[in-house]
């Protein structure tokens, strides 16, 4: 997913400081990633859930996309938990 223009919630930064994923690493699995889940009817905008790799580790990016302005908004990012991803990184395990 491509989008000219990119804007990162207060939210977003607070995790991706914490959890220790760079502005780089978003960026690049936004570009260059799978969407392995979407939701249409979020609102204000469809939102995606991006994974890819970036710097050797597994990344999910949240973000929603603004059509009309060609603008992603970042939600959030995070390291897949391995308790609740596949192997794959790319589909949830069954709750118990």
């Amino acid at each position: 997913m491509y989008c000219q223009n990119l804007v990162f919630s207060r939210h977003a930064i607070q995790q991706m400081f914490y959890r220790r994923i760079s502005k780089k690493e978003v960026e690049a699995v936004i570009v260059y990633g799978e969407v392995i889940e979407e939701t249409p009817d979020d609102t204000p905008f469809p939102s995606y859930l991006i994974f890819d790799f970036a710097e050797g580790k597994p990344i999910h990016v949240v973000c929603s996309y603004d059509e009309s302005t060609d603008t992603g908004y970042v939600v959030t990012a995070y390291i897949p938990d391995q308790n609740i991803w596949s192997n794959d990184f790319r589909t949830r395990k069954p709750r118990l």
